[in-house]
């Protein structure tokens, strides 16, 4: 599994235009083959950051994913309005949040 995890940012005043075409993108990403989870969330609106949370069964579904019509159409919207400090992690260890 991986796990895609970071902050994006935007400029404030177009925090909620971004935020209503992310959810239009997250109602397909999470229809997907291979999406297990697929979430944004504000974390500051005068800062215009944003928590991106994403887990994908493997490389090939990310990649499927970043390729999509849908979503290559979004960053070519946003690409030159917004930074992001997003990272890939390999989950090679999944358990329970209380399992040792």
């Amino acid at each position: 599994m991986l796990i895609v995890n970071g902050y994006m940012y935007v400029e404030p005043s177009s925090v909620t235009e971004f935020v209503r075409d992310l959810q239009s993108l997250a109602v397909a990403t999470r229809q997907r083959d291979g999406n297990l989870s697929y979430d944004a969330a504000v974390d500051d609106q005068l800062a215009g950051r944003l928590l991106i949370a994403e887990r994908w069964r493997d490389q090939a579904a990310l990649t499927a994913h970043l390729q999509a019509t849908d979503t290559t159409a979004f960053v070519g919207r946003w690409g030159r309005a917004i930074r992001g400090e997003i990272f890939k992690y390999d989950a090679l260890n999944e358990r329970g949040l209380m399992d040792e």
